[in-house]
């Protein structure tokens, strides 16, 4: 079960009640609609805290977090500024115990993600 997919694009967004631009690549999909924004903020709200807690940004939990999954998993996540760029290598400094992974899995179990991952032309090429 994937809970944060593409989680540099949905933790760095604070308040989905806001408008933003967003990268043309991401425009369609459903995920990021205002209506799927706003039911996901409880996500965001959730690596937030966490975040505040480990003095990091939603982000970072969110790598670190992907990052304890599994030993094989690499997130590739994109950036064009070069502040994002620094803010994910800074996951690397931040370090989330077992209690830490613990909390975020009890409190990401009872969210329920809303919107597809990919519009249903792109859903039916990836073969699942």
């Amino acid at each position: 079960m994937r809970l944060f997919p593409q989680p540099l694009h949905v933790a760095h967004r604070r308040d989905a009640e806001k408008a933003f631009v967003l990268p043309i690549e991401t425009s369609y999909v459903p995920r990021f609609t205002p209506e799927a924004r706003k039911a996901n903020q409880a996500l965001v709200d959730l690596l937030s805290k966490v975040a505040e807690r480990k003095k990091a940004t939603p982000a970072q939990i969110a790598l670190v977090w992907l990052l304890a999954q599994k030993p094989w998993i690499v997130p590739i996540p994109g950036t064009t500024k070069l502040s994002r760029l620094e803010e994910n290598i800074g996951a690397t400094a931040v370090e989330l115990t077992p209690d830490d992974l613990r909390e975020i899995e009890s409190a990401a179990s009872k969210i329920t993600v809303q919107g597809a991952r990919y519009p249903e032309d792109l859903e039916r090429r990836t073969g699942r």
